[in-house]
């Protein structure tokens, strides 16, 4: 039942982003908003977010349990399904990257960053990034979008259950949307323990998903990869697995100069072609981890 379960919930996430009915965030913004207000000089206490996220997520670990324990294991499972419907998804990329690439290919970089600006990094927003610094910075928050809105919760819901999926999002939650800012990097490095191995399993999984021989010349770079930052990984190792300088846009101006107005669209297909090709390998995984008894 958990294949059955997150397949139901991923077709329906995925239909939900691309309607562009349903947006995550506002929900999590709502959620954390007891962060709102803090004494003066506790800006940065941990407690109250750990509370907020911890709790609930405790709250259905034991559910599980004391439905397992008592034969009504099937009543959970559509909970489940509306939990994993809320926890995924990457919603409004998908109008964002297509007005991108029209103004990549129209040679506006202006427009181009304009359409973006919101989805990158608070370091990373300034109009004068070079095209080949904007795509990049582009190209890598899609990739984390796209691993903390999918493979990281389904990562967690297959090992621990839905209770380990709502913590693990949670904690990234906190990290991006708590209020208080002063307490986002402690709630970022939690997020990046718990991003830690499902960040590296990605990795592995890009070069079965991709150029397996590319691949192996960049994978000694992230595995185990200690010091990497979960962004730092998954472009290195997408880098290897991504054929035609997918993302190495100075070498693809080198190569292929007259391919340049296309070549933010390209980039961005192959990475999503990547990324969708990943996420049926890890429903095959799923699948023969239940066919075998272990899930």
């Amino acid at each position: 039942m958990v294949l059955v379960v997150f397949l139901f919930a991923y077709i329906i996430r995925r239909k939900l982003d691309r309607l562009e009915t349903f947006r995550g965030d506002g929900l999590w913004r709502t959620w954390l908003h007891w962060g709102t207000k803090v004494k003066a000089g506790h800006e940065q206490a941990l407690a109250k977010g750990y509370g907020v996220i911890v709790l609930p997520a405790l709250g259905l670990i034991a559910l599980t349990i004391v439905a397992e324990r008592t034969g009504f294991r099937l009543a959970i499972y559509p909970l489940e399904l509306l939990v994993l419907v809320l926890l995924m998804g990457v919603p409004g990329w998908r109008a964002a990257l297509k007005a991108y690439s029209e103004a990549w290919h129209r040679g506006d970089m202006q427009s181009a960053w304009y359409h973006v600006r919101d989805r990158l990094p608070a370091a990373e927003r300034g109009a004068a990034l070079s095209p080949d610094a904007l795509h990049l910075s582009v190209s890598k928050a899609l990739m984390v979008s796209a691993f903390e809105g999918f493979f990281l919760v389904v990562f967690w819901y297959v090992v621990g259950g839905i209770g380990m999926a709502l913590l693990a999002r949670g904690l990234v939650a906190l990290a991006e949307q708590w209020p208080q800012e002063g307490a986002r990097p402690a709630y970022r490095k939690a997020a990046d323990w718990v991003s830690w191995l499902p960040a590296r399993l990605l990795s592995c999984t890009f070069g079965l998903a991709g150029d397996l021989a590319g691949w192996s010349r960049e994978v000694g770079q992230v595995i185990p990869g200690l010091k990497k930052s979960t962004s730092e990984v998954l472009m290195i190792s997408a880098n290897g697995s991504l054929t035609g300088y997918a993302l190495d846009p100075e070498r693809f101006s080198q190569v292929h100069p007259e391919e340049w107005p296309r070549f933010g669209g390209r980039s961005l297909i192959a990475i999503r072609d990547l990324l969708n090709r990943s996420m049926l390998v890890w429903i095959c995984a799923i699948a023969l981890l239940v066919i075998s008894g272990v899930v």
